[in-house]
């Protein structure tokens, strides 16, 4: 595998540093950029126009990282020539977030083939239930087929989001490349770092990926008590604080959601994934140490096989208000992760709205508030 990494500039455009495709079949370009490129695509039109024939795959982002930086206003992106790897691109139109599950299973089925080893995924970040979209990943593609990535961002804006189909940035679209053949090596690894604090309280109504009641006790005006002056800057503060939910109290995983909007006349909270009834729901806050040793570890879990030698890139997806809560900060989780990789491995990626990858092993999960790491390379 033949892997190139570089930034482009998203504000103005310059000539692309084209690299000769020995094959476009096999070759994959990945790109992150600002929300704002959903208006002035000519940037990314112009860096997937040096690659005639690659398959092509991005999103928009709330910062974007290459190597050990994070930038914004900037285009990163990865080109990777296979050897052997074939790759294939689909996407799938979701109309409302209820139509979230509906469309993942579509864009699986585009996918699913006997040769399939992965899949990266880059959906929308607003206009998708994340739960049902993975939900609908699950049923049409088998445990052993690595799926991760994330959603798209727009900073604390919350206002769009976009990934590339066809060669431009779309909105209300999810898109996946799947990976096929024996050579392709996947891992991947998500950790938080977050504390647990307040009492647990059970989810009395909701529906879907909105919540109502805690307790049987409006769900907004909840939140607001526990963020008292930082309430006026909802939804956006709400990334301070994000929610730890568990089906049961005897389940010892628990999954991290973030606020995407408020209704003040429902008072109500918009996830990003699922808040089903019955399940038990926890306050979460920062803790700057732990939340930088949670990238470290989650690099550790994607332990990357072949060593030094092997050409990797690491796909870093780090969630918006690990961003907001680390400040100054930020960059330290990034190197934290850049550090664990083998010498020579490369690097690039985004904040987001949601991340995806297994929890452990087998079948994807959605989680908030993490860093979540996918790492590509290939067998000899």
């Amino acid at each position: 595998m033949k892997l190139s990494t570089f930034t482009y500039p998203a504000s103005r455009q310059t000539p692309v540093e084209t690299y000769p495709l020995t094959d476009p079949a096999r070759t994959l370009v990945i790109l992150f950029g600002p929300s704002h490129l959903l208006n002035t695509p000519a940037p990314i039109q112009t860096i997937l126009a040096a690659y005639p024939g690659a398959a092509a795959i991005g999103c928009s982002s709330s910062g974007e990282i290459f190597g050990t930086q994070v930038q914004d206003d900037t285009l990163v992106v990865g080109l990777l020539e296979f050897g052997s790897t074939t790759v294939r691109t689909a996407s799938a139109h979701v109309t409302t977030p209820g139509h979230s599950f509906e469309a993942a299973q579509a864009l699986a089925t585009r996918l699913i083939d006997p040769a399939l080893r992965g899949v990266l995924v880059l959906s929308d970040g607003l206009g998708v239930n994340g739960s049902e979209l993975i939900r609908g990943l699950n049923t049409v593609l088998p445990p052993h087929v690595v799926v991760s990535g994330g959603l798209a961002g727009d900073g604390s804006r919350f206002k769009q989001t976009w990934v590339v189909k066809d060669g431009l940035p779309v909105s209300g679209y999810i898109t996946a490349v799947g990976f096929y053949g024996s050579a392709i090596r996947l891992t991947h690894g998500s950790k938080g770092g977050w504390d647990l604090f307040g009492p647990e309280r059970l989810i009395t109504r909701s529906r879907g990926n909105v919540l109502y009641e805690l307790n049987q006790k409006p769900a907004l005006q909840l939140y607001k008590d526990y963020l008292g002056t930082l309430a006026s800057g909802l939804p956006g503060t709400a990334l301070h604080f994000p929610l730890a939910i568990r089906h049961t109290r005897d389940e010892t995983k628990r999954l991290v959601r973030t606020i995407l909007a408020i209704d003040e006349d429902a008072q109500s909270l918009t996830f990003a994934g699922d808040m089903p009834e019955g399940a038990y729901t926890q306050f979460m806050r920062a803790n700057f140490d732990r939340l930088i040793q949670g990238a470290s570890d989650a690099a550790t879990l994607a332990a990357i096989p072949g060593g030094d030698s092997t050409p990797t890139l690491s796909i870093a997806i780090s969630c918006v208000g690990r961003r907001l809560v680390l400040g100054e900060r930020t960059e330290e989780e990034v190197e934290a992760v850049f550090d664990m990789l083998p010498k020579g491995a490369a690097q690039i990626g985004f904040y987001s709205y949601g991340e995806i990858s297994p929890y452990s092993t087998g079948h994807c999960d959605l989680h908030n508030q993490t860093m979540t790491l996918t790492t590509i390379s290939e067998a000899a």
